[in-house]
C-alpha cells in the first residue's frame, strides 16, 4: 500500500466499522475529496514515506470488535484535530470534516474507553498515595484478570467443541 492511500484506507476501515459505509457513492466521493486534500498538504513529498505509515500499522495489532472501536475513535479524534487548523471553507475539507465527527459521535464508548487508557498512562506510579491505592486494588484487578481468562477459555473449548472441522 502506497503512502498516498493511507488517509483512504484509515477512513475506509473507520466507516466500515461502524456502520457508515452504505454505498460506494459515499467511497467515491470521500476519495475525490481525500485526493485534494493530499494535495493541499503536499502529501506526494518524498518525506512522507519516512518512517513507515503513522495508523494503518497499529491497527494490525487491535483485532477484536470492541479494541477496534478505541484505537479508531483515536485515529478519527486525530484527524478531527488534524483539519481543525485546516481551511474549512473548502468544500473537500468540510466534506471530511463533517463525516469525521459524525463517525467520533457514534463513538462514545470508545472515546470513554480511550480516556480511560490515556488516564491510566498519566498515573505517577512512583507517587506513594498512588501505589498504596493500587496495592488496594490488586486483588480485584487480579480477580478480573482470572475471571476474563476462564471465561475466554471457556469459550474456546465450547467453540472447539462445536466445530465439526
Amino acid at each position: 500500500m502506497t503512502c498516498q492511500t493511507y488517509s483512504l484506507f484509515v477512513l475506509s476501515v473507520i466507516m466500515i466499522y461502524f456502520g457508515r459505509f452504505g454505498n460506494s457513492l459515499i467511497l467515491a466521493q470521500l476519495q475525490n475529496d481525500i485526493d485534494q486534500l493530499k494535495a493541499d498538504f503536499n502529501s506526494s513529498h518524498s518525506d512522507v514515506a519516512d518512517g513507515g505509515p503513522i495508523f494503518t500499522e497499529k491497527l494490525i495489532n487491535w483485532t477484536e470488535r470492541n479494541e477496534k472501536r478505541i484505537i479508531l475513535s483515536q485515529i478519527v479524534s486525530m484527524y478531527l484535530e488534524m483539519l481543525e487548523n485546516t481551511d474549512k471553507s473548502k468544500a473537500h475539507v468540510r466534506n471530511i470534516y463533517e463525516e469525521l465527527y459524525t463517525l467520533r459521535n457514534s463513538l462514545p464508548d470508545g472515546l470513554k474507553k480511550r480516556k480511560d487508557l490515556m488516564d491510566l498512562a498519566k498515573l505517577q506510579m512512583s507517587d506513594l498515595k498512588i501505589q498504596r491505592k493500587a496495592v488496594n486494588e490488586l486483588f480485584s484487578v487480579l480477580q478480573k484478570l482470572v475471571e476474563t481468562s476462564t471465561s475466554l477459555k471457556r469459550k474456546r473449548s465450547q467453540s472447539q467443541r462445536r466445530c465439526k472441522c
